[in-house]
């Protein structure tokens, strides 16, 4: 009740200044994207992103977060802002550089896709509060993952400025997004 409170809250509330999380969530981490470069929880052009922790190709709750974050952007684009769209990967085995790229283009172009070794991914995990899992091999997809569902909005510097949940539209979504952005000038 106390996360519908909070979400209700944003849907009606004014432009925030600050997070209104309850709770410290996000924190560095250093992972390697799907074209082999190096990136951090700061955007190297000081974008605002949305961050979901997940794979490329979840038939799960991935197949409904990774193309909300797409619809978000493009909406968020359209009112003038940028926003990136980032995916950590919890089954690093399969997410390398080179087979994330594809995956993640068919949802939008500008999607970004991380992975790294054990520990940068586990440094990643925790700052967030994600636990993940092995649920089960499927004959058709794979090793199936239990992972966290929420999408993090950060600012520039990788801050978390609020969570969305991937079960609301993308207008709705995106207008939480317009929120946490600057007016335009």
């Amino acid at each position: 009740m106390k996360r519908l409170t909070l979400i209700l809250g944003l849907l009606a509330g004014p432009l925030l200044a600050q997070s209104p999380l309850p709770f410290d969530v996000g924190g560095p981490f250093a992972l390697t994207d799907q074209n082999g470069e190096m990136r951090t929880e700061a955007d190297p052009d000081g974008q605002p992103q949305l961050l979901f922790f997940g794979y490329a190709n979840c038939p799960g709750i991935c197949s409904a977060a990774l193309p909300l974050m797409a619809d978000v952007t493009d909406l968020v684009a359209e009112a003038g802002h940028d926003l990136r769209p980032v995916m950590i990967t919890v089954d690093p085995e399969r997410d390398r550089v080179g087979t994330m790229q594809a995956p993640l283009a068919e949802h939008h172009p500008a999607f970004i896709g991380l992975t790294g070794s054990k520990e940068a991914l586990a440094t990643a995990y925790a700052a967030f509060s994600v636990d993940h899992a092995l649920a089960y091999e499927d004959p058709k997809y794979g090793p199936v993952f239990t992972h966290g569902s929420l999408i993090y909005l950060l600012d520039g510097s990788g801050d978390v400025l609020t969570l969305i949940p991937p079960v609301l539209d993308a207008a709705s979504a995106a207008q939480i997004a317009l929120r946490y952005m600057a007016p335009e000038s």
